[in-house]
């Protein structure tokens, strides 16, 4: 089973920036989704982002031109750009893989992996 390892969070400042990552220990070609998700203390995970396979993305409504999902086939990574940052954005961020779905005719992913440990973002106003 491949394992999936977040990193790049930490403490930003409102407006800033910061790119997570995503390794995984194999490939993650044959993935047909892979995405972020978030949670926020006291707060239900939710799904941040997501890409296809054929690199087709689709964001949360609260991140939608300000963060960009991307993957690296050939070196078994997936990334989150995020910019301009807000406070709301606090929250610790999971990778994971699944499939493409649509609930009521909107596209989303459905994780199949386990959960890692996650990456801490701060953003203090």
């Amino acid at each position: 089973q491949v394992q999936l390892v977040e990193s790049g969070g930490g403490l930003v400042q409102a407006g800033g920036s910061l790119r997570l990552s995503c390794a995984a220990s194999g490939s993650i070609f044959s993935f047909d989704a892979m995405g972020w998700y978030r949670q926020a203390p006291g707060k239900q995970r939710e799904l941040v982002a997501f890409i296809s396979r054929g690199g087709s993305t689709n964001y949360a409504d609260s991140v939608k031109g300000r963060f960009t999902i991307s993957r690296d086939n050939a070196k078994n990574t997936m990334y989150l750009q995020m910019n301009s940052l807000k406070p709301e954005d606090t929250a610790v961020y999971y990778c994971n893989s699944g499939t493409t779905t649509k609930i009521a005719g909107i596209p989303t992913m459905a994780a199949f992996g386990s959960w890692g440990q996650g990456t801490q973002v701060t953003v203090s106003s």
